[in-house]
């Protein structure tokens, strides 16, 4: 049975099967990932994890100057 979480901008992927366990450990960047909309998918047997990175219009800590 696959886990996937999110603990501290780390993306945690843990796995049991009957040969042992597995543990994967991404660090996430704050502000590059949208870690809230991480979405993950099991199909045949293959787990797609799909983290979405933020556009630069996205940004918030990215403050466009006036030029006079």
């Amino acid at each position: 049975m696959s886990k996937v979480s999110v603990e501290q901008h780390t993306l945690v992927i843990k796995d049991e099967e009957t040969d042992g366990r597995y543990t994967s450990r991404i660090h996430l960047p704050e502000k590059v990932y949208k870690t809230d909309h991480i979405k993950a998918e099991m199909k045949n047997g293959v787990l797609k994890v799909v983290v979405p990175k933020i556009k630069e219009e996205e940004k918030n800590d990215v403050i466009q100057v006036q030029i006079n």
